[in-house]
């Protein structure tokens, strides 16, 4: 389970300046009291435009910054006291996948279970099992170095599911990715969110309307660093008024933008 309660973060800025003047920093509020309740068992979808707070709220849940207010939990463990302990308790995909391009697929998975304290034979088994769940069997021995960008997507989930983790958090997975290798991610995070795959909390964030349509049970739409409406795809719907989800989003998130009110 992951609780993100009411979490702030501001960066200071320069704007502007010239070439004999220094322009005077200023504060860029980018999250603003957001908060994310994700069960075990259950998509949750964290919706929202290109800079509205999606990546930095993921940031500091994967402790790479503290947030300014607001509590991180991760199956009960606080983020900013624990931070190993918390990370230990999920799997993250983020925007960059970084993998080694000198290192097979397989090595690469084998590698990061290595780093989380796997054993070498537990962490090749893994490979296995992982390569069966993402049909990866063609790619497994060839070296990262011209992999597809589905290849490369489906190698970083790999990666980050290797230890197994209770949590998994995926910012923007599907960018990128073309019509087979999206089906394939969908199936396999249903499979990870069902009983037998472990019930798995899933966080997965996205600007893409028809991901979070045919994914998450729940969505939570965030604009301009702050949520604006959550619920389930219907509920979303009813609230705003409309038929068509991409409508209901527009309006929910760039009401206030636009002229229309949910």
């Amino acid at each position: 389970m992951i609780e993100i309660d009411k979490v702030s973060k501001a960066f200071s800025a320069r704007a502007g300046g010239s070439l004999f003047k220094r322009a005077p920093k200023k504060t860029v509020q980018a999250v603003r009291e957001v908060s994310v309740h994700a069960p075990d068992g259950r998509i949750t979808g964290l919706l929202g435009p290109n800079g509205a707070g999606k990546t930095t709220t993921l940031r500091m849940l994967g402790g790479l910054f503290p947030p300014d207010a607001g509590r991180i939990a991760v199956d009960g463990i606080p983020v900013a006291e624990r931070p190993r302990e918390a990370l230990a308790r999920m799997g993250i995909l983020g925007d960059a996948h970084g993998l080694y391009p000198r290192l097979s697929a397989r090595e690469n998975i084998v590698y990061f279970g290595r780093l989380q304290g796997m054993e070498a034979d537990a962490a090749h088994a893994r490979a296995e099992e992982l390569a069966r769940l993402l049909d990866m069997g063609a790619i497994l021995d060839r070296r990262a170095e011209g992999f597809s960008q589905g290849e490369r997507m489906k190698t970083a989930l790999a990666r980050a599911l290797v230890h197994d983790p209770a949590n998994i958090v995926l910012d923007e997975p599907t960018n990128g990715l073309d019509v087979l290798a999206t089906r394939s991610l969908r199936e396999a995070l249903r499979h990870l969110r069902s009983p037998e795959g472990g019930a798995k909390c899933i966080v997965f964030s996205t600007h893409i309307m028809q991901e979070v349509e045919l994914l998450c049970e729940h969505v939570i739409v965030v604009a301009q660093g702050r949520n604006v409406a959550e619920g389930t795809v219907d509920e979303l719907l009813a609230q705003a008024g409309e038929r068509r989800f991409e409508d209901a989003f527009v309006k929910l998130a760039y009401g206030t933008e636009t002229g229309v009110s949910a």
